[in-house]
């Protein structure tokens, strides 16, 4: 077996189930962050921040669940790459 290819399993590979898993069905706060993405293209001007604000905390509450309970360290990676991103963001607001 190659190396990219063992290296490709360890990094996907769901810990439980021996399944690869690169997506998986979105949780509550996943749903939540979607949902906020689809409000503020509907909700009044004034209630944009506030609908952004629920949106990034649903983000961040979803990454931290992926960072500490991710199946993979794939998905932890990308938890912890969202956390960051979010905090960029934040020092840069």
């Amino acid at each position: 077996m190659s190396r990219l290819r063992v290296g490709l399993g360890w990094l996907l590979r769901d810990r439980a189930t021996g399944r690869i898993v690169v997506a998986q069905w979105p949780n509550a706060a996943a749903w939540v962050y979607v949902a906020s993405l689809l409000a503020r293209r509907v909700v009044p001007d004034g209630a944009v921040t506030a609908v952004t604000a629920v949106g990034t905390v649903a983000l961040v509450v979803w990454a931290l669940d992926e960072l500490v309970r991710g199946v993979n360290p794939f998905r932890r990676l990308l938890g912890a790459g969202v956390l960051v991103a979010q905090g960029v963001g934040l020092l840069l607001a």
